[in-house]
């Protein structure tokens, strides 16, 4: 049991090993793609060797890195920008404060890929992962044993980032590459090469066949012997030397699975997100659909309303005229009131006079008249000449 972890510490380290080393392999590598493409372009959000080289910068800052102890004593995740804010406090004139402070950008992980940005911008990403790594005993407090910002290569990553300063990039801190929820993956495609020949497919072969014709005749009892024993070494040198391209090829068709197993999971996020945009343009549309049939009914109904009420205002209009020139009494109350304003200056408003002033308005004011002639309210000339006891002056 003891031979058996001390194995699998050994294959663990080794492994942890064989990851730095191509981490910062491939940075390298994107160092120089980034270098090379911003000869002919300028360098923004949509270039892929900036997007590859900013995913390899995160794996490289989130190797090992320690997780947050709660109260409850369980670890929950945490970013390189947790290390980068507490490292980089000292450093003169950062923009530390600044991207902490930024309304857009909530999560952890969009600060930190801000940072990147802003940094490469100021060209300053070497000085800043330089006084990270100066400051041990933070960077020892955040990363566990065996990660890449505690071991040699972390130097090797300080110099190779020296020579993006002499980039000119251009970013735009809203865009979709600040959102903190996808992970970021790293393309191996641009840094893979395959330079199998003819010559090296026909050596495989041989190769092989001569392994298979040797095995073949090792099984029969007359080549047992000497023979046998002089070509030991030269078979087990072809033997490591097939089961090394074999191993190769097997880390390639790993790589490659994963690499198509990401995708997989990245088109069925992409599916069901449109499901639901096109779920949610439909539900738009029936709502806009019933709004306009509803406005269009309020439409119809103020267009009632408006016919009724001006009608009912013509109506209202004729019966007021109507009502004014049949009521007599009405009319020749108004009359009177305005002609009794008239005459009450100089003189006293006398039944005749009212009559009068209602003949000038209306026919009943002129029966009105006739019969105060008739029950002699008023003094004719010739009643007063044909009266008796009177007599002509």
């Amino acid at each position: 049991m003891a031979a058996l972890s001390l194995s699998r510490k050994k294959n663990s380290s080794r492994n942890a090993g064989v990851e730095r080393k191509n981490l910062i392999t491939v940075c390298r590598f994107s160092v120089k793609t980034l270098i090379d493409r911003s000869c002919f372009e300028t360098i923004d959000d949509s270039a892929p060797e900036f997007l590859n080289f900013a995913s390899i910068l995160e794996q490289i800052l989130s190797h090992r890195l320690k997780g947050q102890l709660t109260w409850f004593g369980y670890e929950s995740p945490r970013s390189f920008w947790d290390y980068i804010r507490v490292a980089c406090s000292k450093v003169p004139h950062s923009c530390i404060c600044s991207i902490e402070n930024m309304e857009n950008v909530s999560s952890s992980r969009a600060k930190g890929r801000a940072w990147i940005r802003v940094a490469l911008m100021e060209k300053r990403l070497s000085e800043y992962i330089t006084a990270a790594l100066r400051d041990y005993k933070t960077t020892r407090r955040f990363y566990d044993d065996g990660a890449i910002v505690l071991g040699e290569e972390a130097n090797m990553l300080a110099g190779m980032l020296l020579g993006l300063n002499a980039i000119d990039f251009s970013f735009c801190l809203k865009g979709e590459g600040l959102d903190g929820s996808f992970p970021a993956v790293i393309d191996y495609t641009p840094y893979l090469k395959f330079t199998q020949s003819s010559e090296s497919i026909s050596s495989d072969e041989e190769e092989l066949r001569t392994l298979g014709s040797s095995g073949s005749e090792s099984s029969t009892p007359e080549n047992i012997g000497p023979p046998f024993i002089m070509d030991e070494n030269s078979w087990y040198n072809k033997c490591k030397r097939v089961e090394q391209k074999y191993r190769l090829a097997l880390e390639q068709k790993g790589y490659l699975e994963e690499l198509v197993r990401l995708r997989e999971v990245q088109l069925s996020d992409s599916v069901s997100k449109n499901k639901l945009l096109l779920q949610r343009i439909k539900d738009l549309d029936v709502n806009h659909k019933l709004e306009k049939e509803q406005l269009e009914y309020i439409i119809v109904e103020l267009q009632d309303q408006l016919k009724s009420f001006q009608s009912l205002g013509h109506l209202s209009a004729d019966a007021s005229l109507s009502q004014i020139s049949f009521d007599p009494g009405q009319s020749q109350d108004e009359n009177g009131k305005h002609d009794g304003s008239h005459l009450s200056e100089g003189k006293e408003a006398t039944p005749s006079l009212l009559g009068l002033c209602g003949s000038l308005t209306s026919v009943a004011s002129y029966k009105s008249l006739a019969s105060l002639k008739s029950s002699e309210c008023l003094a004719s000339p010739t009643t007063e000449m044909t009266s008796p006891g009177l007599t002509p002056s």
